[in-house]
């Protein structure tokens, strides 16, 4: 049964907006996070009760550009330095004037040792940094004569699942290439409190057209809850080229709304119910052979 918990959102009932903003990223910070402040007012003053933001929206998504982009990012219950971290600052700021729930894609971390990370940073409708995902799946693929990415040259893994309290649901996080575990998604949502998984994600022009939609599709409906996905839009001439068609999916695997690779935004009207509904037609939940499962899992180790 899912939990719809006290909050001094906005709206609180079954049926919630839900935005998620297809930013242009370019290489001047300053105007990255100008963009992305106006449309999240933009979408906040159309009724979102909840706006997403794509991976590496303030920075080109580049192994260069990450330590020189990065910042110190406090952890939950912290208070924001808007020295260490103007960009944590911008959006804590925001989300508690337009009162809403902000994940705020990634940006680039710089831990207190060096370290660099991945990290999604989520705000409650008062400002208050109340999640922080490290991306767990770093992106090193290798696809002969169409594209090479190697995340780990910079960037190291988290090692925490994240979720965090909403009045309708609790929502899971992951970024990019977290979306292609299965077993990730599955752990998250054993919290049957979890209705909504969200992904900021810079899914590339080779994988996209055949993986981001096939992907999110497939987590809503292997798990039963809704899912957004939040890409960057498509820069002519950077050296990334990002797949954009930023989508919200629900919990049947229908696509409520999605865009092309330019600028855009998706809203969409959530209805909590369908979740319930979703797990009650078909539900795969109280039907999983797990005596069966570990039987085989036992006897290969």
């Amino acid at each position: 049964m899912l939990s719809r918990m006290s909050s001094n959102a906005r709206t609180v009932g079954s049926t919630f907006k839900l935005a998620a903003i297809q930013l242009m990223v370019g290489t001047d910070k300053s105007a990255n996070l100008l963009n992305a402040q106006t449309e999240i007012e933009s979408c906040a003053t159309s009724g979102a009760d909840m706006v997403v933001l794509p991976e590496c929206f303030n920075c080109p998504y580049s192994n260069d550009a990450f330590p020189s982009y990065a910042e110190h990012i406090p952890n939950v219950g912290q208070s924001i330095s808007q020295k260490a971290s103007p960009t944590c600052y911008m959006l804590s700021k925001i989300a508690a004037e337009m009162e809403i729930y902000l994940v705020g894609g990634s940006i680039p971390e710089k831990a207190s040792d060096s370290t660099l990370y991945n990290t999604c940073t989520v705000y409650n409708p008062k400002g208050e940094l109340v999640a922080k995902h490290r991306k767990v799946h770093l992106f090193d693929i290798n696809v002969p004569g169409k594209i090479r990415f190697m995340e780990s040259d910079t960037l190291s893994a988290g090692n925490s699942l994240t979720t965090f309290f909403t009045p309708w649901f609790e929502v899971g996080v992951g970024i990019c290439y977290d979306i292609r575990f299965g077993e990730m998604a599955a752990l998250t949502t054993k919290n049957e409190n979890v209705g909504l998984l969200v992904y900021p994600g810079a899914f590339n022009t080779t994988t996209g057209p055949l993986h981001w939609e096939l992907l999110a599709r497939a987590r809503a409906v292997d798990n039963q809850v809704f899912v957004c996905v939040a890409s960057p839009a498509r820069c002519p001439g950077a050296s990334y080229q990002a797949w954009g068609h930023t989508s919200i999916v629900s919990p049947w695997g229908r696509i409520l709304s999605s865009c092309d690779e330019k600028e855009a935004t998706v809203l969409v009207d959530i209805n909590v119910d369908e979740v319930n509904d979703m797990r009650q037609s078909i539900p795969v939940r109280s039907q999983r052979r797990t005596d069966l499962y570990n039987t085989i899992l036992k006897s290969k180790v």
